[in-house]
């Protein structure tokens, strides 16, 4: 692996498929080492950048389109991507991300538990992220006992959580006001096949079934019973799982696309 304030790499670039991976607020490009490590397995060279205001990246505007823009670089010259997979904040930069990707190259999008609308648990959800990057005295082994992940994945939980600060935080939330996404699945081009990934609502997932448009064609939305909204550390079978699913339909697909 390769890591930068900028972007994590797995695999060589050189493998046939290629993913780039989102990652979600007061993460880094790190957190999905293990989502990496299958998908490298698969045959997949991965690329996770590191959004704004993370991992020691600063910037002054948080805007969604702002943070899609940014990510413009990893599209240069029609660099396409079999797989993109967003979580969190990350899914709604996917979103964004749409108009730039190349017009007629097959992509499997992913997007895990995305927030979409504002809900009543917004400013929930907005205070435990500053009390979060605000606590300097993470324990890991009580994240371990707690969340019952990884200690790998408590690790580079810490670590993104320790690499961005309140301004960010502050920044995504004022910036984004309303916070209102769902639009952007209207944006959704043909050859684009999408997957919505959503925790268990019992549990602690963000994003809303009801949130996600009924009449998109290619989306498929799948509740996970009994997972959270860290998918990419809790279930990250189902996100390979998702890719697999579609690998036929894909390598078809690509054929009808000159």
């Amino acid at each position: 692996m390769y890591a930068s304030n900028s972007a994590s790499q797995w695999g060589s670039p050189t493998a046939p498929r290629k993913a780039l991976l989102i990652h979600g607020l007061m993460s880094c490009s790190n957190s999905w080492e293990g989502v990496a490590q299958l998908l490298v397995a698969e045959g997949f060279f991965v690329v996770a950048p590191n959004l704004l205001g993370h991992a020691w990246r600063r910037g002054t505007d948080y805007r969604m389109s702002a943070l899609a823009e940014d990510l413009r670089p990893y599209l240069i010259e029609d660099t396409s991507y079999d797989v993109i997979v967003g979580h969190s904040l990350g899914g709604t930069v996917a979103l964004s991300l749409l108009p730039f990707l190349p017009k007629k190259k097959e992509t499997n999008l992913i997007l895990l538990d995305p927030p979409l609308e504002a809900n009543e648990k917004s400013e929930m959800h907005k205070s435990w992220f500053l009390r979060e990057v605000e606590n300097e005295n993470v324990k890991i082994t009580e994240l371990v006992n707690d969340l019952g992940w990884s200690r790998r994945d408590c690790v580079l939980h810490a670590l993104g959580v320790s690499m961005c600060d309140r301004t960010t935080v502050e920044g995504i939330f004022s910036h984004n006001t309303p916070w209102s996404f769902s639009g952007l699945f209207k944006n959704i081009p043909p050859h684009v096949k999408t997957t919505v990934l959503v925790s268990d609502p019992k549990v602690d997932a963000v994003c809303r079934t009801e949130d996600i448009p009924c009449d998109v064609e290619r989306l498929d939305v799948r509740v996970l019973p009994g997972i959270g909204h860290c998918i990419n550390y809790e279930c990250p079978d189902a996100i390979v799982d998702a890719i697999a699913v579609k690998g036929e339909a894909l390598s078809r697909a690509e054929k009808d696309f000159p």
